[in-house]
């Protein structure tokens, strides 16, 4: 049997293959050596019968534009190591690392410490890793853009804290778009109420909890895509992503702004996709079940509160927001405004989580059950699979626009970069069956459809499922 980081040897017949690199899916059947793949063929006729996408299905490696690995300064939560056999458990073979650690990484050697880091994991997933914009993450100065470029940093980005001054983001921007690289911002205006503990909204009043309302995250939008109106004049290959975008009005933001020229893209996490603040009360269905006929359910008339209200795992920022702000976020994905689906991978310690829920620190442990969120909306009828499979491959190969990332596809002569599921197959979250050392899922206890079998990265092993 190929062990973890060797080259594999496939043949894959009669599996539903999507190929976002081409836009296409079918039955199909492919074959690897070496780590090569030197085949890839698409089924017809008899010879495509009874294959659909409800069985196996194969697709490009997914690539995680926002994961935060804790490594230097946490690793109880997660070390460089675990986090990519998260990553591929999940079916991700590349991730982007955060760079609020402790110390962040806001210089060229804190960069390479992470890539040799990875480079000793064994893990063939690919890391790429973002440098802090500002210096120590605090706002006041930036950080030496320059130098973490010739270190290899795939952007940059301040991200758990949003770059609040204007005149820094200004010349960020356009020190970034000069180096050919993206800004990730957390857009938060944490003016409107910062530290709030839920969305502003019914659940947080019910549950007495400070609330954080849209405008913390609309305005900040705003001031994000204004200032990039006026840099893209003097410099044109200026690029802003705006990450874990939660509400509808930041979302048609941006909209507008696409509409209008601007080269600025987004991205939407599973949970806000898939979770609501209902969530927080201890309901636990998804979020377009809370919606009937476009008017939003009472979670607890129709029975959906079926767990204790506060649980730490659900605090998350942004936070977890109202159904139809999970719905926007949803539209935003199907309609492409939203180019990619993010993890915001946080996995935290045990300490850190047990404790009462306005002193918890925020985070899901997601980069493993967000394969599996997307597929439910699939399996709801709320999402192609091709689309689902672009925002997870595609999509954030765009905003990363690097050569050192491959283009997601099956590209015949390349080493394989792919991930097998078993759509059939439902899997139970635990703290058992995740490999993240942060176990802080609101999803425990539950089942998720589409079992990953296999993910291979730049041809080599990187996760097999146990039989």
């Amino acid at each position: 049997m190929t062990e973890v980081g060797h080259p594999v040897e496939l043949d894959i017949s009669r599996a539903w293959l999507v190929d976002p690199g081409t836009g296409r899916e079918g039955p199909g059947e492919l074959v690897v050596r070496g780590g090569v793949l030197e085949s890839v063929g698409w089924l017809e006729g008899t010879a495509a019968a009874g294959v659909d996408a409800t069985g196996v299905i194969v697709a490009p490696g997914f690539i995680d534009l926002h994961a935060h690995l804790r490594e230097p300064g946490n690793e109880a939560a997660e070390t460089i190591a675990s986090g990519l056999g998260a990553a591929a458990h999940g079916g991700f073979t590349t991730v982007c690392a955060m760079p609020n650690t402790e110390p962040p990484i806001d210089v060229s050697a804190a960069v390479l410490a992470a890539a040799s880091a990875a480079e000793a994991s064994g893990s063939p997933v690919r890391l790429r890793v973002l440098g802090a914009v500002t210096a120590g993450r605090r706002g006041e100065s930036l950080a030496p853009l320059g130098d973490m470029a010739e270190a290899g940093v795939a952007g940059y980005s301040d991200d758990g804290a949003p770059v609040a001054s204007a005149v820094l983001f200004r010349s960020a921007l356009a020190y970034a778009g000069s180096l050919g690289l993206p800004l990730l911002d957390h857009a938060e205006d944490v003016s409107h109420g910062g530290g709030g503990e839920a969305a502003d909204g019914l659940i947080s009043t019910v549950l007495g909890l400070r609330g954080s309302p849209p405008a913390a995250e609309v305005t900040a939008v705003a001031r994000d895509l204004a200032i990039l109106a006026d840099v893209v004049r003097d410099v044109p290959t200026a690029r802003l992503h705006l990450t874990h975008l939660s509400t509808g009005a930041a979302l048609d933001l941006v909209r507008r702004a696409r509409a209008a020229g601007l080269p600025v893209t987004c991205d939407v996490t599973p949970h806000h996709v898939a979770l609501s603040d209902e969530w927080l009360a201890g309901a636990r269905r998804f979020a377009w079940d809370a919606i009937d006929d476009g008017r939003r359910r009472d979670p607890w008339r129709d029975g959906a509160i079926v767990a204790p209200p506060y649980d730490t795992s659900t605090r998350v920022n942004p936070p977890l927001r109202a159904p139809e702000d999970a719905a926007a976020c949803l539209a935003a994905l199907v309609d492409g405004t939203a180019d990619a689906v993010a993890t915001d991978h946080a996995p935290h310690a045990e300490i850190d989580k047990a404790v009462e829920f306005g002193l918890a620190a925020n985070g899901i442990s997601g980069i493993e059950t967000a394969a599996g969120l997307l597929l439910a909306a699939v399996d709801a009828g709320r999402l192609p699979l091709l689309r689902a499979i672009e925002a997870l491959t595609t999509g954030p190969a765009r905003v990363l626009g690097r050569d050192d990332v491959p283009a997601p596809g099956f590209v015949e002569g390349r080493p394989a970069d792919l991930v097998v599921i078993d759509r059939a197959a439902r899997w139970a979250v635990s703290p058992e069956t995740l490999a993240s050392r942060g176990r802080n899922s609101p999803l425990l206890g539950l089942e998720l459809p589409g079992r990953v079998l296999l993910s291979v990265a730049g041809g080599r092993l990187a996760y097999r499922a146990p039989d």
